[in-house]
């Protein structure tokens, strides 16, 4: 009787204090009892506004908010660009395993995927810092300056740039800040594009070891060293303000500093590691060596011009820059224009036939060319520059296979070197005069040579001069230092049983059978 009792008390108890704590918690919860709202036009008010007096928001607490929405605005359309341009890399890997053989599927797959990592590591270690560790003040970050050291060195009586030195392992407290860390993700991933571009020119014969030492070494020095000078507030960003020459070197999202320099790089370790097996006859006219899964290919370059909408309009490093919508519609259709081109050219001009192959480099090399000039020009001269990427990849990749004797398989030198070279200088022709004003600490807008700056274009040809010479010589030095401690390139008996297997440990397609030595044409 007394257990009962009390069983029923300490029920009678709960339920008599239920209500109140709901109540308590309903309060604690809304400054004031809300409705739904289906449609969200009553959703956001002066409660939602952080005030000293809820509700009650003073002007000071008003602009303080609005600034501070402002910069998470950017800071969001940073981060979800930076993670569109990291998904690129499944595009890279798809297109370079579909357009080579497939008894070195895992090789390649296994090199874009861990370029992503062993680049990172590089970046972070040191690159990030040389690139941007004298950048200065994150504007539409909210302004943060602790990347304020640039090594310098005066000569003509002017400041030049060289390399950053604050940021390295983003150690210390000038670097334990979120505009610092969105910064890195957002500049890591672009990094890692170039990193993985030479993955496709040296594919079927490159060492995985000779390419895991340039993995972090590509990250760490050779792509930040020349990205400061462009975008961190180097040399050539410098020349218009130190020499008149328009805003300096101007490369919006990348025609250079990314794709450029990725084939260079491409172009130097194909040359250095010679071609591959049966690529060439004794007469020096080249046979060809199909890719084994052209829709792979396909799918992965679809991929591709989707991740350049992070690339691209990403690169205003701001959400609420409304010029996004230009920059996004012009690199829609320049890699319609470049893949439009490159099929007709093929069809009418070439082989007779719309190669696919072909297709999709002219989509990639239209996406490449337009990368620098995206925000600067109009659309009708995006839609010029795709279609010009379209015609001179073909010839770029023909010339570079038949007069230059470099078996590119992929076609990167032509897709990301030539290519990204045309976008620097596209640039310098056709930026219209509407945007960019204080590009580089320049005032007014940047124009190109068709719009009245014939500066602007010589600061473009400065910046592509540069890159051949500073990336042609560096990637020299390391892809020969590289092949005296570990070798570039796998034996003859490897190359010519696939790669998966004696540099890998597994095959990429385990359980099918292949006549591997048909894969290998029969020089003559």
């Amino acid at each position: 009787m007394h257990k009962k009792f009390i069983i029923l008390s300490i029920i009678s108890l709960f339920l008599l204090v239920l209500p109140t704590v709901s109540l308590f918690e309903s309060s604690s919860l809304y400054a004031a009892e809300k409705v739904a709202d289906p449609t969200g036009a009553t959703t956001g008010t002066a409660d939602d506004v952080a005030a000293a007096t809820p509700g009650q928001p003073t002007l000071g607490e008003v602009a303080a908010q609005a600034g501070h929405n402002k910069v998470s605005i950017n800071m969001v359309w940073l981060l979800i660009t930076g993670f569109l341009v990291m998904f690129m890399q499944a595009g890279f890997a798809m297109v370079e395993a579909g357009l080579t053989r497939a008894k070195n599927a895992a090789h390649t797959m296994s090199m874009n995927m861990m370029v992503y990592a062993l680049g990172m590591i590089g970046f972070f270690i040191s690159g990030f810092a040389i690139m941007f560790g004298g950048i200065g003040a994150l504007g539409t970050l909210g302004g943060y300056g602790g990347l304020a050291h640039e090594f310098t060195i005066n000569l003509f009586g002017h400041s030049f740039g060289l390399f950053g030195m604050k940021g390295f392992f983003l150690a210390g407290g000038e670097t334990y800040d979120v505009a610092v860390f969105g910064l890195f993700l957002f500049q890591m991933v672009f990094m890692d594009t170039t990193a993985t571009i030479p993955t496709g020119s040296m594919a079927e014969r490159w060492k995985f070891s000779s390419f895991a030492i340039y993995g972090v070494i590509v990250g760490a020095i050779i792509y930040p060293i020349f990205g400061n000078w462009v975008w961190g507030g180097g040399w050539l960003a410098q020349l218009g303000a130190n020499f008149g020459l328009g805003h300096g070197t101007v490369d919006f999202a990348g025609s250079a500093v990314v794709h450029m320099t990725g084939g260079v790089l491409a172009f130097v370790g194909a040359k250095m590691i010679g071609p591959r097996l049966g690529k060439y006859n004794k007469d020096g006219s080249p046979n060809a060596i199909p890719g084994h899964n052209i829709p792979m290919a396909v799918v992965g370059c679809f991929i591709l011009a989707f991740g350049w909408f992070g690339f691209n309009p990403g690169s205003t490093l701001a959400g609420g820059d409304l010029r996004i919508s230009v920059v996004a519609v012009n690199t829609m259709i320049a890699s319609a224009t470049g893949a439009f081109a490159s099929m007709i050219y093929m069809w009418f001009f070439k082989t007779k036939k719309p190669d696919p192959s072909m297709m999709i480099n002219g989509m990639l090399a239209g996406l490449v060319a337009i990368t620098a000039p995206c925000a600067f020009i109009t659309v009708q001269s995006a839609a010029l520059i795709g279609l010009v990427a379209g015609v001179l990849v073909i010839e770029a990749a023909f010339f570079i296979e038949k007069k230059l004797k470099v078996d590119d398989p992929v076609g990167a030198v032509a897709v990301h070197g030539v290519n990204g070279m045309w976008g620097v200088i596209a640039l310098g022709l056709f930026a219209d005069g509407t945007y960019g004003d204080g590009w580089n600490g320049v005032a007014g807008t940047v124009k190109g040579l068709f719009y009245g700056d014939a500066s602007q274009f010589v600061a473009q040809l400065i910046g592509v001069a540069t890159n051949i010479i500073y990336v042609g010589v560096i990637g020299w030095v390391v892809f020969k230092l590289i092949d005296k401690i570990v070798g570039n390139r796998v034996s003859a008996q490897d190359e010519l049983d696939g790669l998966d297997v004696p540099e890998m440990g597994t095959e990429g397609y385990s359980g099918m059978k292949m006549d591997k030595n048909s894969e290998t044409p029969l020089s003559h």
